[in-house]
C-alpha cells in the first residue's frame, strides 16, 4: 500500500508528487490520459509558487527556460495608463516567470515519480486507516489502497469527492480568442483596455507572445482572423496568426477540500477565470502547502495544521475568484462614455497607492501561502 496516491498528472498533481518525493514520501501517480497534453492556457508562474517549488528542485530549471516579467503596462487609446512594477515587490522572486505549460509539465514530470497512464479512477472511499480506490484501465477494473489520496485531476474529477450540485459553478457569457505567436513587445506584459474589449499580450521565450482578446458573447467562426483584427485594432500591430483557439470561463469554489484521508486540490476544488493568470498558481499553492503537512502526518500522526491549511486555501481561492471576476468585468467592451470613465478611474487608481496594491494582488502576494 502506497503512502499517497495522486489522481491526475497535470502541473498541480505533478508538483505535489515531486515535492512529496523530495520529502521521502512513497507516492503513486495515476492519470487517465495516455500522453502529456500539448494544449496550454497557463503560462505565468508567480512569486509564491517559485518559492515553494524550490524544495523539489524545480525552480532553477523553470527560471532557466522562462522569461522573467518584471513590469507590465495598462494601456488604453494608445497611451499608458500606468506601469505595474513586479520588481518592486518584496519577495525572493520579484517577477512573473512566463513559459509554456508544456515546459512546466515536462520539468515536473522528471522530478515526480513515474506516472501510470491510461488509468481512470472511478471511485474513492475512506475506510478509516486507508482509502480504497477503484480504477479502470488496460488491465480492466482494479482496486488499490493508499494511506492518503489527493484528487488533482481538474474539474472532471470533482464527482469523485463532491455530490452533484455541491460545488456551485458560474458560467461566464464571455468568450476569448487566444494564440501564442511571434510578435514584438520585449519582456513587458501589456494589457490593452480598449472600447472593443481587452487585449492581453504577455511575453514568452523565443520572441513569442501570448495574445488573448475578449471576443464578445457569441460564437466566432474564425478565431485566428478575429484575433488578428483585434490585435491590429486594439494594439496597432500587424501580427501573423495562423491559428487560434476560443475558450470560455467559469467560476467555482468548493465548500471543503478534505474528507478524512481524501484531499482535493487545483481545479477539482476551484476554478477561476484565466483572465488574470492565477488558476494554475492557485492549484500549485494548494499542493505545495499541503505536501509538508502530509509528510508530517504520515511520519508522526500529527494532523493539527490540516484544518488551518483547508481554511487558508479556501480563503485564497475566494480571493482569487473575486479578483478574476473583476478582471473579467474590466475586460468587456464599453460604450464611449463608460470606456472613458473606466480609463480615467484606472489611471488615477493605478498611478497612486493602488498601483502597488494591484501589483501585489496580481503577483499573488495576498495569497495565504505567500511567505517568501
Amino acid at each position: 500500500m502506497r503512502e499517497v496516491l495522486v489522481v491526475g498528472a497535470g502541473p498541480v498533481g505533478l508538483a505535489l508528487a515531486a515535492d512529496l518525493r523530495a520529502r521521502g514520501v512513497d507516492v503513486d501517480v495515476v492519470e487517465r490520459r495516455t500522453a502529456i497534453g500539448g494544449g496550454t492556457r497557463a503560462i505565468g508562474i508567480h512569486s509564491p509558487v517559485l518559492a515553494h517549488l524550490e524544495a523539489s528542485g524545480a525552480t532553477d530549471e523553470l527560471l532557466s527556460r522562462a522569461v522573467r516579467i518584471a513590469r507590465g503596462e495598462a494601456r488604453a487609446d494608445g497611451t499608458v495608463l500606468a506601469e505595474i512594477r513586479f520588481d518592486r515587490i518584496r519577495a525572493r522572486h520579484p517577477y512573473v516567470a512566463a513559459l509554456p505549460q508544456v515546459d512546466t509539465t515536462e520539468i515536473l514530470t522528471r522530478l515526480a515519480p513515474p506516472v501510470r497512464r491510461g488509468i481512470t479512477v472511478t471511485a474513492v472511499s475512506d475506510d478509516g486507516p486507508s482509502v480504497r480506490v477503484q480504477t479502470t484501465g488496460q488491465r480492466g477494473d482494479e482496486e488499490v489502497r493508499a494511506r492518503v489520496v489527493v484528487v488533482a485531476s481538474g474539474w472532471a474529477g470533482r464527482e469523485l469527492v463532491y455530490r452533484p450540485g455541491a460545488v456551485r459553478t458560474h458560467e461566464y457569457p464571455d468568450r476569448y480568442a487566444m494564440a501564442d505567436v511571434v510578435a514584438p513587445g520585449g519582456p513587458v506584459a501589456r494589457v490593452h483596455l480598449e472600447r472593443a474589449g481587452v487585449l492581453e499580450s504577455f511575453p514568452l521565450p523565443s520572441g513569442r507572445r501570448r495574445l488573448v482578446a475578449w471576443a464578445g458573447t457569441e460564437e466566432i467562426p474564425d478565431a485566428a482572423a478575429f484575433l488578428r483584427r483585434a490585435v491590429a485594432e486594439r494594439a496597432g500591430l500587424d501580427v501573423d496568426i495562423p491559428q487560434a483557439t476560443m475558450f470560455r470561463v467559469r467560476r467555482a469554489v468548493a465548500p471543503a477540500l478534505r474528507r478524512g484521508r481524501v484531499f482535493v486540490v487545483g481545479d477539482a476544488a476551484h476554478e477561476v477565470s484565466p483572465i488574470g493568470g492565477q488558476g494554475m498558481n492557485l492549484g500549485l499553492l494548494d499542493a505545495l502547502t499541503l505536501s509538508p503537512l502530509l509528510s508530517r502526518w504520515l511520519r508522526t500522526g500529527s494532523a493539527d495544521d490540516l484544518g488551518r491549511w483547508e481554511r487558508d486555501r479556501l480563503a485564497s481561492a475566494r480571493h482569487a475568484s473575486r479578483l478574476a471576476a473583476l478582471n473579467t468585468f474590466l475586460g468587456r467592451a464599453r460604450g464611449p462614455a463608460a470606456h472613458a470613465a473606466k480609463a480615467a478611474t484606472l489611471r488615477t487608481v493605478l498611478r497612486g497607492p493602488g498601483g502597488a496594491a494591484f501589483a501585489r494582488a496580481y503577483a499573488m502576494r495576498f495569497d495565504r501561502a505567500a511567505t517568501a
